[in-house]
């Protein structure tokens, strides 16, 4: 007897919808998975022989067949436990499929006693199902929040194989899934580091609230303590809140990357990730056999700090190039092309040496020229063109650290950003953008208007200075962010001057 239900193969954010079908027929017991399984899906038979016998159905000594069509796209991931399961009842005619749950997708891992543990990219599966017209989908109970997540859509979490027959024969009822969005927006994963708590580096602190209002990258550059890495934590606490659309995609990559935390099923704060400089380039920009997100997309629509950065591995850091400018990373390997978004503002800090006290003005710099020329030319120019703020953080002298005068909160900061950045997204409506850093040619040529003051101040710096076409566009780009942050519609000599301050760290030690 031949049963079929649905399943989906995820392939990054996409996915296709699998036609999951079982055969039972006459022959030497046996139990094959064909349609291009990974090991975890050829594993399922052991899971789903344990978990049917073990909930008290029967496992027929039969030839059992299960194809996972379309046959040519590799299935992965332990999901498809329970959709052969499912299948596997309805063949032997244990269950009989009928209404909702004969048109319905599953998702889930089975346990040896039936129990459905949860399972990774439910939130991306769910969305492939509704794309194709699946009305309903069967989910873990643990993963119910976040296929609940998606609306338009029926969701029934079941904790158990058992429970899920049990439904299905109509011997007992389950209700629809619901999930509260707007409770879930509200949650918070607890206090974020607070501005007040940074002494002194005023010049710091506003420029990162210059970064945060137009999604600049920024490097951080001064002696050891000084306060770099304080403030680049800091960051994500004066960032907008994320929109409910920002909300969702940054929660799909996290359910693609199984780390999605069972308890907070829609992430609702901007990430903030922070890699090892002994990460790998697969690890940074996303890899495996059928890519997975990289840092650099699990840091979308947030911050990505690199701390010692001339201490990352050079092919690590050149590989940042191209997303730092489209926003997206594409990863090829034979089994696929794989795309995943990569919008993150781009945190950096460094010595300026390998002892890291050049230039200090307290403590001698023990590294000849040589040393200091090569570990300052680790980091390249075309990736430093892509750092649109460039800071000098200089050490604090006592009286600013025991200073007792209150600084500004994160929550002050924050609100000046949240105002310039409505500007943004009013002046950028339907250019699929939202800050000025994602600018590209033809809005900086349109929306980057400069007085004549201001005209004559960049020809002026960008002779003197031997300033770069990318450099020149940058600048501009951090000029129309300082201009949104004063109410003003056009860019002044003022702003330019600004954004000039913040570009001198290349020709001071890279020059």
């Amino acid at each position: 007897m031949l049963a079929v239900v649905k399943s989906v193969a995820l392939l990054g954010l996409e996915g296709r919808l699998v036609q999951v079908e079982v055969d039972v027929t006459n022959g030497l017991p046996g139990f094959d998975i064909v349609g291009l399984p990974d090991t975890s899906v050829r594993e399922s038979k052991e899971r789903v022989r344990a978990a049917i016998r073990n909930s008290g159905f029967e496992f027929p000594l039969k030839r059992i067949t299960v194809n996972l069509a379309p046959a040519d796209l590799r299935k992965e991931g332990p999901h498809f436990d329970l959709p052969i399961a499912v299948a596997l009842l309805a063949a032997t005619g244990q269950i009989m499929l009928k209404g909702k749950w004969a048109a319905a997708a599953y998702l889930g891992e089975l346990a040896l006693d039936g129990h459905i543990r949860g399972v990774a990219g439910v939130l991306p599966s769910v969305v492939v199902a509704k794309a194709n017209g699946v009305p309903g989908v069967v989910v873990p109970g643990v993963n119910g929040d976040e296929a609940a997540l998606l609306q338009g859509l029926q969701v029934y979490a079941v904790e158990s194989l058992n429970c899920l027959v049990s439904v299905i024969q109509g011997r007992s009822a389950l209700e629809e899934h619901k999930a509260d969005i707007d409770e879930l927006l509200m949650r918070s994963e607890g206090e974020a580091a607070d501005f007040a708590e940074v002494k002194g580096q005023a010049m710091a602190k506003r420029a990162l609230e210059v970064a945060a209002s137009g999604g600049h990258n920024v490097l951080l550059l001064g002696t050891p303590g000084s306060g770099k890495t304080m403030l680049a934590r800091r960051l994500p606490g004066i960032l907008p809140r994320l929109s409910i659309e920002e909300a969702l995609e940054v929660t799909k990559l996290y359910s693609i990357a199984g780390i999605l935390p069972a308890d907070n099923p829609l992430i609702t704060i901007r990430p903030f990730r922070a890699p090892h400089h002994n990460a790998s380039r697969s690890s940074m920009v996303g890899g495996g056999t059928i890519p997975r997100p990289g840092e650099i997309s699990l840091a979308n629509n947030g911050v990505l700090f690199l701390d010692e950065l001339p201490e990352y591995d050079r092919s690590v850091l050149e590989s940042l190039r191209q997303p730092l400018e489209d926003g997206q990373v594409t990863i090829s390997r034979v089994n696929a092309a794989l795309t995943y978004p990569s919008k993150f503002v781009l945190v950096a800090s460094m010595n300026p040496c390998y002892c890291g006290f050049y230039g200090d003005p307290v403590k001698e710099c023990t590294c000849s020229p040589h040393l200091v020329h090569r570990y300052m030319h680790k980091i390249s120019g075309p990736l430093l063109d892509r750092i649109d703020i460039q800071l000098e953080v200089p050490r604090l002298e006592y009286g600013e650290l025991e200073s007792g005068q209150k600084a500004e909160t994160s929550h002050e900061i924050r609100e000046r950003v949240e105002v310039a950045r409505r500007r943004q997204q009013q002046r950028l409506a339907g250019r699929g953008i939202c800050c000025n850093a994602q600018m590209g040619v033809k809005e900086v040529r349109e929306f980057c208007e400069l007085t004549r003051e201001a005209v004559s101040l960049l020809k002026s710096a960008f002779d003197r200075l031997g300033l770069s076409a990318r450099v020149l566009e940058r600048i501009k780009k951090v000029a129309r962010t300082i201009a949104d942050l004063a109410g003003e519609e056009s860019i002044q000599a003022s702003h330019v001057a600004e954004a000039l301050q913040y570009r001198n760290l290349d020709r001071k030690y890279w020059g």
